[in-house]
């Protein structure tokens, strides 16, 4: 494969970049549906990840801006977990993956793209959800609009709690 097209890339290419954090300005704004923000804590919101690995890729992030685990009380550590098994239940509602990968890059050389403010990785996985796409281009191909799977896993998170 010699040219992979994605023309809606040009918008993101040209915007201005913030110096800032992109954690803590989502979280400002209050348009959680624009946002990708499926639920607001006491501690630590979900929000859907933008450049995901696959389909209902969370993150579950805390308000405090830290670079590390060690760096956040108990309490804040106590919900994020409890954040991610709520998070687990409703993507198996809504998109009955038949595994997870659940993990937290701390630090560039771990693999953190964002590497000042500490979150969890969420990642619903499918027996043979990988294709040639990731083996030959580098590039993952995600089958499903962003939009759609926020109002999937917004409402299965309505009802995860059960």
């Amino acid at each position: 494969m010699e040219r992979l097209w994605s023309p809606w890339r040009m918008e993101y290419i040209l915007s201005e970049k913030d110096e800032g954090c992109i954690f803590c300005d989502k979280i400002a704004d209050d348009d959680d549906q624009a946002n990708y923000i499926l639920h607001r804590g006491e501690k630590c919101y979900v929000m859907l990840n933008l450049y995901p690995y696959n389909n209902g890729h969370l993150m579950i992030i805390p308000y405090q801006h830290v670079p590390s685990l060690e760096q956040l009380e108990e309490d804040v550590l106590t919900e994020m977990m409890l954040m991610v098994s709520r998070g687990l239940r409703a993507l198996r509602r809504a998109m009955h993956p038949d595994g997870f990968n659940v993990g937290i890059n701390i630090g560039k050389a771990a693999g953190a793209g964002i590497e000042g403010h500490v979150h969890i990785h969420v990642v619903p996985r499918w027996r043979a959800d990988t294709n040639f796409m990731p083996v030959f281009s580098h590039t993952r191909v995600i089958p499903e609009l962003m939009d759609d799977t926020y109002r999937k896993l917004k409402a299965a998170w309505e009802g995860s709690n059960d």
